[in-house]
C-alpha cells in the first residue's frame, strides 16, 4: 500500500485527498494506529475507542473505511458522529474511554484531511504526536504491521456530549453570572457552529451568526482564523451590528479567535492573560503554559497574578504532553488553542468564552478597554514563507543575532531586553513561520521590518 510518509506531521496525520490520504491507505494506517492504541494490553476490560469526524466532503468515507477496519480488528467502537475536536476530546476524557481517533484535517483548505488520535491516561489525555507515537505508527503503517484480535469488533452510537459539555464547562468556570451580550459569530461553515450554538441555548445573549450550515467546500472562506483575510467580513459585522465582541473559531473548531467591539483582532495572549488572571484567583500560584512565540504579555500577567509560567514547544501534543507530565492548571497558545486541566488536558473553547465573558460582565467596560489593561507587549503578527531552504535561513539569523540569548527549543527565539524574536518550521505545512514582540509599538516594528526584510533576501524557492 502506497503511504507518503511526510503525511505523518509533528502532531498528527494530515494530508490531500485522494493523493495522500484515501479509502485505501487509510486501512493500513488505522490498523498501526490500534496496535499501537491497545499495546500489549493484557487486560481482561474491554478497550473502548472513541470515533469521531468533522463536515470534510471526504471524512463521510474516510470514517466508513475506519470505522470498517477497527471493526474487522475487533475494536470496541464508541462513535459520536459529526463533531468539533473539542467535544470528541471532552467525550473520550470525561466518559473516561481508552482513547480516540477524530477524522479531521483541522483549518487546512477543503482539499485535506487527516486524523487526530488521543489515549487517556490517569493524568489526562496523551495527544498522539511525534514525542508521544506518532514515529512509531508511522514506522508501523509503512511496515504494514497489524494487530489480529481474531474477533469482530462492536459499535455503538453515542449522543447527547454537546450538553453535557456546557455543563462541565460552566463549572470550570465557577457557574458565572453573565450578562447579555451581543455576539457576532463566523463558524467558517465548520465545527465550531456546534459549540456556539449549544452555549448561547444556554446562555442568555444576542447571536448573530455567519456561516453556521456545516459545508466541507467553505463557500464563504477557508476555516483559518490566524489569516487575516478570512475574519475581514466577521470585523466589518461586529462593526455594523454595534456588537460587544465577535469569535471566529477554526475549521474543527479547537482554535478561537476574539474580535472586540472597534473590529479589532484581539491576540490570543492577551484571552490567555485574561483567562490565566481569572483562574489564578481560584487557584493560588498555579502553573500556566504558555507557547514560545509571544511569551511577554503572558509572562508578565502570571507574574503579576502570583503564579509561575512555563514555556513550551508550539503544537497541541507538545503542550498537552507538558501539562501530563509536569501539571499545570491552563495553557494557552498564541494561535488561538486553549487547555484546561479539567478537560484532560485538551483544548476547550467553552470555557475560554464563558471566561470572556465573566470578566467584561465584572469589568462593564468595552472589550477594547480591558484588552488595552492587560497589554504588556506588541506582537507582529505571524509572518509565513514558502522556501526551500529553511534551516539554512534559521543558521544564518542565529548567527547574525548571536548577541541575544538564545533558546533552541522549537526552531530559535532569541531574547533581547526589549525585544524578542521567533522563527521555526511549521509542523503541519511546509512554511517556515516568524514572529517578533517588543515592549513598544516602535521596536517591534523596526525589528519585524529588519527581519522580513533578511528572510526575504535570504530565502530559495
Amino acid at each position: 500500500m502506497n503511504i507518503n510518509p511526510t503525511i505523518f506531521k509533528g502532531y498528527d496525520i494530515r494530508a490531500i485527498y485522494p493523493t495522500d490520504i484515501n479509502e485505501d491507505n487509510i486501512v493500513p494506517i488505522i490498523k498501526a494506529i490500534y496496535g499501537f492504541l491497545i499495546g500489549d494490553r493484557s487486560s481482561d476490560k474491554p478497550f473502548t475507542l472513541v470515533v469521531g469526524t468533522d463536515m470534510r466532503i471526504s471524512s463521510p468515507s474516510l470514517t466508513k473505511a475506519a470505522i470498517k477496519t477497527l471493526l474487522d480488528l475487533g475494536a470496541n467502537i464508541i462513535d459520536i458522529g459529526v463533531v468539533s475536536t473539542p467535544t470528541f476530546y471532552f467525550a473520550v476524557s470525561h466518559y473516561n474511554y481508552d482513547s480516540g481517533i477524530q477524522i479531521t484535517a483541522s483549518h487546512n483548505p477543503k482539499e485535506w484531511n487527516g486524523i487526530k488520535i488521543v489515549k487517556n491516561s490517569p493524568k489526562g489525555l496523551i495527544k498522539i504526536g511525534k514525542p508521544t507515537g506518532l514515529e512509531e505508527i508511522k514506522e508501523m503503517a509503512l511496515k504494514g504491521e497489524s494487530p489480529n484480535s481474531g474477533l469482530r469488533g462492536t459499535i455503538v452510537k453515542k449522543t447527547g456530549m454537546l450538553l453535557d459539555e456546557v455543563e462541565n464547562s460552566l463549572r470550570i468556570v465557577g457557574m458565572p453570572t453573565i450578562r447579555k451580550f451581543k455576539i457576532v459569530a463566523d463558524a467558517a461553515n465548520a465545527m465550531g457552529s456546534q459549540y456556539i450554538t449549544a452555549l448561547f441555548e444556554k446562555i442568555d445573549a444576542d447571536l448573530v451568526k455567519m456561516n453556521f450550515r456545516l459545508d466541507g467546500t467553505f463557500p464563504a472562506h477557508q476555516p483559518d482564523p490566524l489569516q487575516p483575510e478570512t475574519l475581514v467580513d466577521l470585523q466589518k459585522r461586529v462593526i455594523k451590528e454595534k456588537a460587544d465582541l465577535g469569535l471566529a473559531p477554526d475549521g474543527d473548531g479547537d482554535r478561537l479567535f476574539f474580535i472586540d467591539e472597534k473590529g479589532n483582532v484581539v491576540p490570543p495572549t492577551i484571552i490567555t492573560s485574561i483567562v490565566a488572571k481569572e483562574f489564578l484567583r481560584r487557584y493560588k500560584g498555579e502553573k500556566i503554559l504558555i507557547d514560545i512565540r509571544y511569551i511577554l504579555t503572558p509572562q508578565r500577567i502570571i507574574r503579576e497574578s502570583g503564579g509561575t509560567t512555563k514555556i513550551t514547544k508550539v503544537g497541541h501534543a507538545y503542550i498537552t504532553d507538558e501539562m501530563n507530565k509536569n501539571g499545570g492548571i491552563f495553557a494557552g497558545e498564541s494561535s488561538g488553542h486553549y487547555f484546561f486541566r479539567q478537560t484532560g488536558n485538551s483544548e476547550s473553547q467553552i470555557p475560554v468564552i464563558l471566561t470572556i465573558l465573566k470578566v467584561l460582565t465584572q469589568e462593564n467596560r468595552p472589550f477594547s478597554a480591558v484588552v488595552d489593561d492587560y497589554r504588556r507587549s506588541f506582537e507582529s503578527g505571524e509572518f509565513n514563507f514558502k522556501v526551500a531552504n529553511a534551516p539554512e535561513i534559521i543558521e544564518t539569523l542565529k548567527q547574525k543575532y548571536s548577541d541575544g540569548i538564545l533558546d533552541p527549543m522549537d526552531g530559535i527565539a532569541i531574547n533581547y531586553p526589549s525585544w524578542r524574536f521567533s522563527v521555526r518550521t511549521s509542523n503541519t505545512e511546509p512554511l517556515l513561520r516568524l514572529n517578533v514582540e517588543a515592549d513598544d509599538k516602535k521596536t517591534m516594528e523596526e525589528k519585524r521590518d529588519e527581519l522580513l526584510s533578511q528572510i526575504k533576501s535570504l530565502s530559495k524557492f
